[in-house]
């Protein structure tokens, strides 16, 4: 077991608790299987006990508050996912999810009450603060974690900076912030078609939306993608954007790229629409809810692009599944990337507790060992990507896909 001591883990989780205040808008080979109806899950639990008893997965997100989209996303995804797992029968799972509402401490507190359950594997948490807080508390405990949306490097490094002291025991289902700044200056590069003056507007208070910004600017520069403008706001003047998209306009921008959450990006696409300024519209992850955020009028996101690692449109049996009994257990609710990551999060620590030989009445610490070894060699085949590897960092090797909201849905682009 890990011992770095109580006072590095109070401290760094204290540490993450005042300087973090984002979101995260990170063995053998084989499939992560189809998306089976979850009805016969009851039926199932009879055969825990000749599976050798049930492990026990914990996880914590916003249930509650401006970020409630995305935990209730992954919790209901990862429950599908639970409950056609054990359907099918083998080793049974059971999970647990605290609300965490988006806050730091929120998340230690959630920590302690899944540990005094007993988790034994965890999803960490939905977004980056809170992981950042809890990160610690896993590397001193030795329990894995993947997190299927933290995208901070702060969640799987000690030195998040300098990307230098992996936790190793932390990995993540998600793209990392670095990742998807170059991701999204390439694509727009890629496609000269959607326009050739960006301007970006981004939060500078925010180490998600400023770490984007910071490595799509690096290589917008390297890739010849003109940058016209680029504005900031935070928690302080986040209501009233005309100062920013007026000065977008004045300087020619065809394209506004937004590395930035659904909330201020729906004030920016209604004020830009009350101006009528119209560019093109490039967002990430964290603009993934907007479709479903409260009082918005969708048709002003009709062609915002995003890049995505899910298109709930695509045609392969595996997303048409998931989709189907997604919307069944929610109401016609179409899933979005944060539902899907989390999906393929619990068919990964199944297909890696398969291969490793895990079973329930294994430490913690012991199945941590075993399932780090298991992510650093296998190859994963789900929602999100085919052939999904990690480092040892614990950072996901997949592709992104783009998608444009076409009549009030995500469709995929097709190059």
């Amino acid at each position: 077991m890990k011992n770095h001591g109580l006072v590095k883990k109070v401290l760094a989780a204290l540490m993450a608790v005042s300087m973090m205040a984002a979101l995260t808008a990170c063995g053998g080979s084989g499939s992560s299987g189809s998306a089976d109806s979850a009805e016969a899950a009851p039926a199932a639990e009879a055969s825990a006990e000749a599976a050798g008893g049930v492990i026990k997965i914990g996880g914590s997100g916003p249930l509650t508050g401006g970020a409630a989209v995305y935990g209730t996303a992954v919790k209901d995804a990862a429950e599908l996912a639970v409950a056609e797992i054990n359907a099918k029968g083998g080793q049974q799972f059971e999970l647990r999810f605290e609300d965490d509402a988006h806050d730091a401490e929120k998340a230690v507190t959630a920590y302690g009450a899944l540990k005094d359950w007993g988790m034994q594997i965890s999803l960490c948490t939905v977004t980056s603060s809170p992981g950042a807080a809890a990160a610690p508390l896993y590397d001193e405990d030795n329990i894995f974690a993947i997190t299927p949306s933290g995208s901070s490097l702060a969640v799987i490094y000690q030195d998040a900076d300098n990307a230098a002291n992996p936790y190793g025991n932390i990995f993540q289902m998600c793209f990392t912030d670095p990742n998807q700044g170059v991701a999204s200056a390439d694509y727009l590069a890629a496609h000269p078609d959607l326009g050739s003056k960006v301007a970006v507007i981004y939060k500078n208070d925010d180490n998600y939306s400023s770490g984007v910004f910071n490595k799509f600017k690096a290589e917008s520069e390297v890739k010849g993608l003109e940058i016209v403008y680029d504005g900031t706001f935070d928690d302080s003047n986040a209501s009233d954007f005309s100062v920013q998209l007026t000065k977008a306009q004045a300087a020619g921008a065809d394209i506004l790229f937004l590395p930035i959450y659904y909330e201020p990006a729906s004030l920016i696409l209604t004020q830009a629409n009350q101006m009528g300024y119209a560019p093109t519209v490039f967002g990430i992850d964290g603009m993934d809810g907007i479709l479903t955020l409260e009082g918005f009028d969708t048709s002003l996101a009709e062609g915002v692009y995003l890049l995505t690692p899910f298109s709930a449109d695509a045609t392969d049996d595996l997303t048409k599944n998931f989709v189907e009994n997604y919307k069944a257990k929610k109401d016609g609710e179409i899933p979005n990337q944060f539902a899907a990551d989390a999906y393929d999060c619990i068919y990964a620590i199944a297909q890696a507790v398969e291969a490793a030989g895990i079973t329930a009445d294994m430490s913690a610490s012991e199945i941590c060992d075993k399932l780090v070894g298991q992510f650093t060699s296998m190859t994963f085949n789900g929602l999100t990507g085919q052939n999904v590897t990690w480092s040892e960092t614990g950072e996901v090797s997949k592709s992104p896909k783009a998608v444009v909201i076409q009549g009030g849905v995500y469709v995929g682009v097709e190059d």
